[in-house]
């Protein structure tokens, strides 16, 4: 395949704005870290994922690590369109062959080539010296031309290197064809001000021709990824490496939302932007989530689910005025909700405004009853649901369509086992109702025991569970009739936790469809 003379960057409209280019490493140095290993299916679902986020570059494996990568690869070089797919590849002649062998169904493709340059990788790993690295570049440089559409060189550890040998190893790349050159803070070890100062002077220094363009790739050892990663861009780098929710090795790379957000953001500052989607990214972490089993931490910014969630009175009360007091990026943006949490640092405000969501319209002083007996309640619970205002106003008996008797599960060992769950519930006008549910869990068992008693087709979606003191806190998502419903209980037995959060998705799903009915009938 001829190579490409430039690199495709579209120009921006605004202003002297930068065009960043987004290279998401998910795939490969995200996926190749412990307990995130994916199916190649898997791999096939996150990256039409970031196609769909319109990523520049997407790294989809490292072709000779093992034939299962070079297949992964190959899929996604075959049938994923838009972004230009990478192979990862030392400079030996078996990996190029390797990533070309991968790569050929892509007409736009790149091979990223590397080795260690830092006097640690030189002497305890490669054990070559200077001029033997120097010879390496530019001999394994001069087999993959031409046989790729781009390539892109990096140096493995740079941040350690000496800043000599650094800038001569990055020329001997530029020199032999290389169109991008990559600056990996391989182990986390820099800071923002030392990336920045360190971009600056490899943009003076380093002479390449103009479409080739420097890449910062940054780890998260010390918390500072994304930072560095945005005193790169600010130093010079025309490319951001990242992966989504900031998986990979140790502590993970650069977070994709994060970077690409701050850039959006602060665009002011920065004076750099991306074409990243970012109304994606919300169900992009989500699909890694529940790919890999590793959902984020609720703190976690952009895509956290307490990214946008609001439980301190003083705050909900300057949301519910204007938005922008207490929120710098619209949830929408990212494509995620607004969350008002209520709990016992809420206030009446807050209450108030989802009592009249609900549909309940409350004077001033029962309010005052309704407020003590929700900071009560509170005091006990992490999180006041929408489960429990409406039992707090009607009575539990009214206000829940559906009551649990008993849920039993029974799971085993071997592959062959099939996981069961048998469920007794009581129903407000059907009586008493039992059902066998199975599924290749045991909690998906019992959902689809739920959705056989409810007569209704349903999925279970996620499961978040949580360990408070001697409770277990559990939230269910589902997808009942093609809606999407939650459902949250705590108890200390996690089969009963799991039973009455089910009940509670479903008793949510109830009122739902009939406050549906009723105002559906009033129209008429």
């Amino acid at each position: 395949m001829p190579q490409q003379d430039k690199i495709s960057e579209p120009e921006s409209d605004v202003g002297d704005v930068r065009r960043i280019a987004i290279f998401d490493t998910t795939l490969r140095d995200g996926e190749q870290a412990p307990g995130f290993s994916m199916s190649t299916e898997r791999k096939l679902g996150i990256a039409r994922a970031l196609a769909d986020l319109n990523v520049d570059v997407m790294e989809a494996g490292f072709a000779a690590a093992s034939p299962g990568d070079a297949e992964a690869v190959a899929k996604v070089a075959e049938e994923i369109d838009g972004p230009v797919i990478c192979s990862l590849a030392r400079t030996r002649d078996g990996d190029i062959e390797a990533a070309h062998r991968a790569l050929e169904k892509s007409s736009n493709n790149r091979l990223h080539l590397f080795i260690g340059t830092s006097p640690l990788h030189r002497e305890a790993k490669l054990r070559m010296d200077r001029d033997q690295v120097l010879k390496e570049i530019e001999r394994s440089i001069g087999v993959a031309r031409g046989k790729f559409g781009q390539i892109e060189f990096s140096a493995e550890d740079a941040i350690r290197t000496e800043r000599d040998f650094l800038i001569e190893a990055l020329q001997v790349a530029a020199d032999a064809g290389a169109d991008v050159l990559n600056v990996p803070d391989t182990v986390g070890y820099t800071s923002p001000e030392e990336m920045y100062e360190l971009f600056r002077d490899l943009s003076a220094q380093v002479k390449r021709r103009d479409h080739v363009i420097f890449s910062t790739h940054c780890h998260d050892d010390l918390g500072m990824a994304v930072a560095n990663s945005l005193a790169a861009i600010r130093g010079g780098a025309g490319q951001i490496e990242c992966s989504i929710n900031g998986i990979g090795e140790r502590a993970g790379n650069c977070a994709l939302e994060e970077v690409v957000m701050a850039l959006k953001t602060r665009a002011d500052h920065y004076q750099a932007d991306t074409g990243i989607r970012t109304q994606g990214l919300y169900a992009a972490s989500g699909l890694l989530a529940e790919s890999t089993g590793n959902a984020p931490p609720r703190n976690k910014a952009v895509v956290g689910r307490n990214a946008f969630a609001h439980e301190a009175g003083i705050h909900q009360h300057g949301m519910l005025a204007n938005r922008q007091t207490y929120e710098i990026m619209e949830p929408s943006d990212v494509g995620m909700p607004s969350t008002l949490v209520l709990g016992k640092h809420s206030g009446k405000h807050a209450l108030r405004s989802r009592l009249e969501a609900l549909g309940y319209d409350i004077g001033d002083n029962r309010m005052e009853t309704l407020f003590a007996d929700f900071k009560t309640l509170a005091d006990s619970k992490r999180e006041v649901t929408d489960n429990d205002l409406v039992a707090m106003i009607e009575g539990e008996d009214v206000a829940n369509v559906w009551h649990l008797v008993r849920a039993e599960l029974r799971t085993g060992t071997k592959a062959t086992a099939n996981p069961t769950a048998k469920l007794v519930v009581d129903h407000r006008t059907r009586g008493r109702l039992s059902a066998i549910g199975h599924g290749t869990g045991p909690f998906e068992a019992l959902s689809d025991a739920f959705c056989i008693v409810a007569e209704v087709e349903g999925t279970l979606d996620s499961i978040d569970a949580h360990q408070l003191a001697r409770e277990m806190d559990i939230e269910v998502g589902l997808t009942v009739e093609g809606q999407k419903i939650l459902g949250r209980s705590q108890n200390t037995d996690v089969i009963v936790a799991a039973a009455e959060a089910l009940l509670a998705a479903f008793n949510n799903y109830a009122r739902k469809t009939a406050k549906e009915a009723e105002a559906a009938e009033a129209a008429a």
